[in-house]
């Protein structure tokens, strides 16, 4: 495969996405928005025009009703991906509109019909997106990326085809994955209004390492095709109120898709 643009419709979806993946509406802008209840005593959360029970913080993935929607083909032939989401109502099935599969970058926030696709990565967006389970062939383990619910709203990982940048082979050999995976502004729930983390996985997803300051919150990404790295667009958290708001700065970070590490900062 080659360096390409692909040109995609998505109907509108809310997020975690990537990650989530899909565009994620806030309560800032009127809509529904998906969320995790932590230790509310409520017990259902209302996304869209569904009822969705809600997940507590302390709880393990087991005892959490999901079910696993697809395994991912990577470029790693030994280990695959499993996309765990949260169970649905009877009334909806599993791989609805709401939950979309395509190659593409994460410019999150900008033009949802255009992505530009990273040579050697593909992307998963997110809707009620819980954890990733991970399994080597190999080995014949598996575990998940995450050890509670969290809400992934952008997974990368290698592509399963043959790609290359400038007909040069080019080949990953980890996985990078946007997330909201703590209550960082203590509301109870698990959101958008939390700081999204961007962290670096290996090959068996048992190392991770946190992309950016814990303090920031990931907003969208950026691909520079000349030197094969990623930037990294996060909003500062400059009151530690856990929350990323509009008059707090914006920084731009970067790292290698060579050798990804922690990123640095450009400005």
């Amino acid at each position: 495969m080659i360096y390409r643009k692909i040109i995609i419709t998505i109907v509108p979806a809310m997020i975690l996405s990537g990650s989530c993946m899909v565009s994620c509406s806030g309560r800032d802008n009127g809509q529904a928005e998906e969320q995790i209840t932590i230790g509310s005593d409520d017990d259902t959360t209302i996304i869209g025009d569904s009822t969705w029970s809600s997940v507590e913080g302390n709880l393990t993935m087991k005892q959490v009703s999901t079910f696993p929607n697809k395994v991912i083909l990577t470029g790693l032939d030994d280990h695959r991906l499993v996309s765990i989401y949260k169970s649905r109502p009877e009334s909806e099935t599993p791989g609805s509109k709401k939950q979309s599969w395509y190659s593409g970058d994460s410019d999150e926030g900008e033009d949802e019909n255009i992505r530009h696709f990273m040579p050697g990565i593909d992307i998963l967006f997110g809707y009620n997106l819980l954890n990733i389970a991970h399994y080597d062939l190999k080995s014949e383990k598996n575990n998940f990326m995450f050890s509670h619910p969290v809400l992934v709203k952008t997974l990368y990982y290698p592509s399963f085809y043959q790609d290359s940048i400038d007909k040069e082979p080019i080949n990953r050999n980890f996985f990078l994955v946007s997330v909201y995976d703590e209550d960082t502004n203590n509301d109870s729930l698990i959101n958008k209004m939390d700081l999204r983390r961007f962290y670096q996985f290996d090959a068996g997803c048992s190392v991770r390492t946190q992309l950016i300051p814990p303090d920031y919150s990931a907003i969208r990404s950026q691909y520079d095709a000349g030197n094969d790295i990623m930037y990294v667009f996060a909003g500062h958290d400059e009151n530690k109120n856990g929350t990323h708001e509009k008059p707090e700065p914006v920084r731009i970070f970067w790292f290698s898709l060579k050798t990804p590490g922690v990123a640095k900062l450009l400005y």
